[in-house]
């Protein structure tokens, strides 16, 4: 098991100071937010992408993978009833899985509720095959056969309204049946969708390709009431090799105190477990 931090935390600095914190800290990785580079990934240029990939060559800290995919581009949609936008929507999703390659990365997260969410009007079965569809032209990039598409079902509370619980995003990989199409659990949304977070873990099993740590107050492991031993626990029953990331959704506290933290909250509980 290895541990990351989503960038974002630390988007205000330069890519540089953002690896090195990473490193002092004493993660094995950041996963990146295409957003805190540029709106469209497209536009993210080169001389970005080889800074990316000398901090991590520098600091030993992995450009692990990549996340809140959709925020910044306008006029996206993974389900929306025009064809059009979802043929651009499809264009999008394949530069981002490019990009994820281009700076090292060997997965991607794909949560980004408001750009999937069904719209009025749309039947859950469309929105179902639509948005397999996208996965499929994302997992199928060519170069991308050991890159992995994590599904990632989220809460109400994101403003979601598609795929909510393991059950869906297992059902979902099934039916895609492709090696590099998985699936991610978010502690934050986990606590909320599911009846057990640690038993969707053990469920999902080898579908597992990557998990979000964040507490149930939207801070990092340790800055609220979430238990991460029994999660911890689920995690090495598991045999699970990936990353755990730290994802944060409230941004007061100082980043290196509040990753510090977080990382220390998640050591502890695997150790307690070990």
């Amino acid at each position: 098991m290895k541990f990351a931090l989503c960038n974002e935390i630390m988007k205000e600095w330069e890519i540089e100071r953002q690896f090195e914190v990473a490193a002092e800290i004493g993660f094995d990785a950041l996963e990146i937010a295409p957003f805190t580079l540029n709106d469209w990934v497209q536009e993210i240029t080169e001389e970005q992408k080889q800074r990316i990939r000398q901090a991590a060559e520098d600091t030993g800290v992995a450009a692990a993978g990549i996340h809140w995919l959709l925020v910044g581009p306008t006029g996206l949609h993974i389900t929306d009833p025009d064809p059009a936008v979802r043929e651009r929507t499809i264009d999008y999703c394949r530069d981002l899985v490019r990009f994820g390659l281009e700076i090292g990365a060997t997965y991607e997260v794909v949560g980004s509720p408001g750009q999937r969410a069904r719209k009025e009007d749309v039947t859950y079965e469309q929105c179902w095959e639509w948005f397999k569809e996208a996965m499929v032209a994302s997992a199928t990039v060519e170069g991308a056969e050991q890159f992995k598409v994590c599904i990632e079902p989220l809460a109400v509370v994101t403003d979601n309204n598609f795929i909510f619980n393991h059950f869906e995003a297992v059902r979902m990989c099934e039916e895609i049946d492709l090696p590099n199409v998985g699936v991610i659990l978010d502690t934050y949304s986990g606590l909320r969708t599911e009846a057990s977070l640690p038993e969707a873990i053990r469920e999902t099993g080898e579908r597992l390709f990557h998990y979000h740590c964040n507490d149930f107050n939207a801070r990092a492991p340790g800055y609220g009431d979430t238990d991460f031993r029994p999660i911890m626990e689920a995690l090495v029953e598991i045999d699970y090799q990936g990353y755990c990331s730290i994802e944060v959704f409230d941004f007061e506290p100082d980043p290196t105190e509040h990753a510090k933290r977080g990382l220390e909250t998640l050591k502890q509980a695997l150790a307690d477990v070990r």
